[in-house]
């Protein structure tokens, strides 16, 4: 489980996130939906450890900047950042180290394979097309198989067959009891995705809704958003009292 909890951070004068509270469920996927600036990426990063900020965040009731938690809690960026002298497999292996994982062999050459990779073993990061290093992006960010994912606009630049590829494996986390929270603004990749969405706008969370409320509500995913960033106020999108 993943808890947010009054989480807010500057950037000088700047206020990026405000007072950001929201939890997730284990065996989960939650869309987090916003126009840009919104503070979508800030809240990311601050899940994973990269901002200082001010409130808690904890994974499974432990500190998320912990030693342990950081071994249960995965990142995919939207830009990769790979080594331009490292090979794919070379990339692979030495993420597999620094995790410590154990039998990583056949999960590596598993991935590869699902993602078109297998052929690009040799290949050095900076020698990969755009789409190819989304690709190992998306591979190094499922090795280590985390208990709580972070994926910041992970379809971006992929091809039709590594979209489904990727939506496929989201089911299966989902289906092994994992936390997803995926980060985009591309509402249609993720439509038949989520349990879950939080929609932010100017910092804080204007809608979190589970699917089953939104269907019973009669809108779609998308006809919320616009709601909600178009200056529509329900009181039920957050469960509280529209200011």
């Amino acid at each position: 489980m993943l808890n947010v909890s009054h989480v807010t951070k500057n950037y000088g004068k700047v206020l990026a996130c405000n007072d950001v509270s929201f939890t997730l469920d284990d065996g989960s996927v939650t869309v987090l939906l916003g126009p840009n600036g919104a503070g979508k990426s800030t809240i990311m990063k601050a899940i994973i450890g990269f901002l200082r900020y001010k409130g808690e965040i904890t994974v499974d009731d432990i500190p998320n900047k912990s030693v342990r938690a950081r071994r249960i809690l995965g990142y995919i960026p939207e830009l990769p950042s790979l080594y331009p002298n490292l090979t794919v497999a070379e990339h692979m292996e030495f993420l597999a180290r620094a995790y410590r994982l154990e039998n990583y062999k056949g999960r590596i050459d598993q991935l590869l394979e699902r993602f078109e990779l297998a052929d690009k073993r040799k290949k050095f990061g900076d020698e990969l097309s755009k789409g190819m290093q989304q690709k190992l992006n998306l591979c190094l960010g499922l090795l280590p198989q985390p208990q709580v994912l972070l994926l910041d606009e992970p379809m971006i630049g992929l091809d039709p067959h590594a979209i489904k590829e990727l939506k496929s494996a989201i089911e299966e986390m989902r289906q092994e009891g994992r936390t997803l929270l995926v980060s985009t603004h591309i509402i249609d990749s993720v439509d038949m995705l989520w349990d879950r969405t939080l929609i932010m706008q100017g910092g804080t969370i204007r809608a979190n809704m589970q699917r089953h409320e939104l269907a019973q509500d009669g809108r779609t995913l998308e006809q919320l958003f616009f709601d909600v960033t178009e200056g529509v106020e329900r009181s039920h999108m957050t469960g509280e009292a529209a200011e």
